[in-house]
């Protein structure tokens, strides 16, 4: 009698190759491994911060070598810093802060209050800063949820202007899938809704790479917002477009104490005198 075989040489290869096509269905679902050999994963919503996509995109040099007479020492924090040490700041020679409050508008810093308040309780000037995501709400809605949320100005000499935080998107594509006029026609928007809500114009948080890629170069907000340039290196380096100065810079994400550390560009007088509008 003929031997009776479970299956055919066929159907085992059909087999094989099924089990072989889930195994790389499954590997694509994967994270991708990061350099290390850990999972790459995109941050949590939330938790991005001034100066995130600096050193990935754009690098970082040595330090300056020192703060001269005409420059003003100044930290920047979120939630990443938790209940800063600010006693411990300002006896370090630091006089003033940028709190991160919210981004888009589904998140608000929950250490804002000891951060904020903390700040000015050791005799810091201090503002408060919005990430932007714009693929996420427009201008306007964005202004409107920080004003509500943290981001108002006061005439008390101790209150800096907001800060519009304008950089690389962590969460995708780096210029959050917009076009280059569109990316402008959204800082518009929310720079003047911020500015009818307040009466005073945004600072903008940016860096040069990201500003020529993401607006092209736009010159048209350096006549009335004062720049806060992002590069770590002996010096803040080209400017974007329109901007003949920067109001401040922040140099580096690695400083005592605090790890992000600016230079506002004049003595102390001058952040008081921004302060004041």
């Amino acid at each position: 009698m003929p031997v009776q075989r479970s299956g055919s040489p066929r159907r085992s290869r059909r087999t094989v190759f099924g089990v072989l096509l889930a195994v790389l269905s499954l590997l694509l679902t994967l994270p991708a491994a990061a350099a290390d050999g850990s999972p790459a994963a995109k941050p949590q919503r939330g938790s991005a911060h001034l100066g995130m996509g600096v050193i990935p995109h754009d690098g970082q040099g040595p330090l300056p070598l020192g703060v001269t007479a005409e420059q003003t020492e100044g930290v920047d924090v979120s939630s990443h810093q938790g209940n800063v040490n600010w006693p411990a700041l300002w006896s370090s020679g630091v006089k003033w802060a940028y709190v991160k409050a919210t981004e888009g508008t589904y998140y608000e810093n929950p250490y804002f209050a000891q951060q904020y308040n903390g700040s000015y309780n050791v005799g810091m000037i201090r503002g408060a800063y919005h990430f932007a995501t714009p693929n996420t709400a427009s201008g306007a809605a964005q202004a409107d949820f920080f004003v509500n949320n943290g981001g108002g100005w006061s005439r008390d000499g101790k209150t800096l202007p907001g800060a519009l935080d304008i950089e690389w998107n962590p969460y995708g594509a780096q210029c959050y899938g917009l076009s280059q006029a569109t990316m402008v026609a959204w800082i518009w928007d929310f720079v003047n809704r911020y500015k009818a809500r307040t009466g005073r114009y945004p600072v903008i948080y940016t860096a040069t790479s990201w500003w020529k890629t993401c607006t092209g170069n736009y010159a048209g907000f350096a006549v009335n917002h004062p720049l806060w340039i992002a590069r770590y290196n002996t010096s803040p380096g080209e400017l974007p477009a329109g901007w003949g100065f920067q109001t401040m810079w922040q140099y580096t994400s690695s400083g005592p104490i605090v790890g992000d550390h600016n230079k506002f560009n004049g003595a102390y007088d001058r952040v008081v005198a921004l302060a004041n509008g």
